[in-house]
């Protein structure tokens, strides 16, 4: 009986061993991909919500609101349309005006772009909420104090705005302030003012022109 050569019988072996590894490999990897789709559309159909109205419970200012909401209702459109809660003001209606600022925790948002089902386990806080039994913050009465304001429209976010920053830096430079508010737009003008007030809140003394006062 002849034998194999050596050469024909190793490249043989070595054929069928990646034929076969090639074969387990494409298994494996078939059938990691059902099992990633299986559990991508188990958690698909189990975050299904609406399109019909449905439960939503919101913490605003403190207290719970209970409405009952499309999914695609915005945090804004509930405050205002569900709610009577009106501080908040819809401007532009596409996150650019800053009229609609609220917080979230101390973080401020768009509340027009922010579903109002997302912001549920949130504490929120609108304009309303500022003043705690009618006597206001320190933001709010350096504002009227300062005359930061106009129409007053822009107002209760120019005041979410600035609280926030407060919370955050409770001495800020008048660099930080132009950034906390870069998202807030006044068409009055009045951008000087709501500088001052905002200093001012924070004990920082300005001039007439917005300087910064550094005390010796």
């Amino acid at each position: 009986m002849n034998n194999p050569e050596p050469e024909n019988f190793g490249a043989h072996s070595r054929r069928t061993f990646f034929k076969s590894l090639g074969t387990v490999a494409a298994t494996a990897a078939t059938a990691q991909v059902r099992s990633v789709a299986a559990e991508l559309e188990k958690a698909n159909a189990e975050s299904v919500i609406g399109p019909g109205a449905v439960p939503v419970t919101l913490k605003v200012n403190g207290e719970k609101l209970k409405l009952t909401l499309e999914p695609r209702v915005t945090l804004l459109d509930a405050l205002r349309n569900y709610s009577s809660l009106t501080g908040a003001k819809e401007g532009c209606d596409r996150a650019t005006c800053g009229a609609c600022t609220v917080l979230l925790g101390d973080t401020p948002v768009y509340a027009c772009q922010k579903l109002a089902i997302e912001a549920q386990g949130y504490e929120i806080t609108t304009v309303e909420g500022l003043a705690k039994k009618g006597n206001l913050t320190k933001v709010q009465q350096a504002f009227l104090q300062k005359d930061a304001l106009m129409c007053g429209y822009c107002t209760p976010g120019f005041l979410m705005s600035v609280t926030a920053l407060l919370r955050k830096n409770p001495k800020p430079t008048a660099d930080d302030v132009k950034h906390a508010c870069a998202g807030n737009i006044c068409r009055c003008g009045t951008h000087p003012r709501i500088l001052q007030a905002a200093l001012s809140a924070a004990g920082v003394a300005t001039a007439s022109k917005t300087e910064v006062v550094n005390y010796v």
